[in-house]
């Protein structure tokens, strides 16, 4: 099985990468050339909405997430995750808000394109397909794989640990949900702010 790593990046960025409006207005584009691309239509409004995260690492190339939110309402959420290649999302999960008398996000992840290496509570697997960057393993504790390839979709009931990454190519990836708080996730990673910093110079 080949094996597809976080670490090795598919630009010059390193560590460290500042997410510049210039940076962001970069990889929205990136993004919203490969949802098109796809055969996913969409506006110049929502190009220019689209969440460039990187966790607030300066990882951008190893740890982001390119994220278009269609809708998200008291009743449900649809968005398009873009994940180039060997980008992962880091390991969370979406818990319970009593205040809002919310039991968790469930949430459906279908492949749109490429390959989707989707991790979750369970077995682990013995030889999983996606190694995560070396300084990086603590913080990945679920190891259940799940394999997605376009087509194929897999729904994760509230408060489950969850992360996944992109193959080969990168991937697309559309999120059907209960109303997402994406504020309230809760990352493994201790250095994660789900908000990124933005740097003006």
């Amino acid at each position: 099985m080949e094996i597809q790593t976080a670490h090795l990046a598919r630009t010059n960025e390193t560590k460290g990468t500042k997410m510049t409006p210039e940076f962001i207005c970069q990889k929205q584009h990136l993004a919203a050339r490969i949802l098109r691309e796809a055969g996913i239509a969409v506006t110049e409004a929502e190009e220019n909405n689209i969440e460039i995260c990187d966790y607030d690492l300066g990882r951008y190339s190893e740890i982001g997430t390119a994220i278009l939110i269609y809708v998200n309402t008291e009743r449900c959420c649809a968005k398009e995750m873009v994940l180039e290649e060997g980008q992962l999302c880091p390991e969370h999960y979406h818990p319970p808000l009593p205040h809002y008398h919310y039991s968790g996000k469930e949430e459906t992840f279908r492949c749109r394109k490429g390959t989707v290496w989707l991790y979750v509570e369970g077995e682990p697997t013995e030889a999983p397909g996606f190694a995560v960057p070396a300084d990086k393993k603590d913080c990945f504790t679920v190891w259940h794989e799940v394999r997605l390839t376009p087509g194929e979709q897999y729904t994760l009931k509230p408060n489950t640990k969850h992360w996944f990454a992109a193959g080969k190519g990168g991937a697309i990836i559309s999120e059907f949900s209960t109303p997402s708080f994406d504020l309230s996730d809760v990352f493994t990673d201790p250095e994660i702010t789900r908000i990124s910093n933005i740097s003006t110079h």
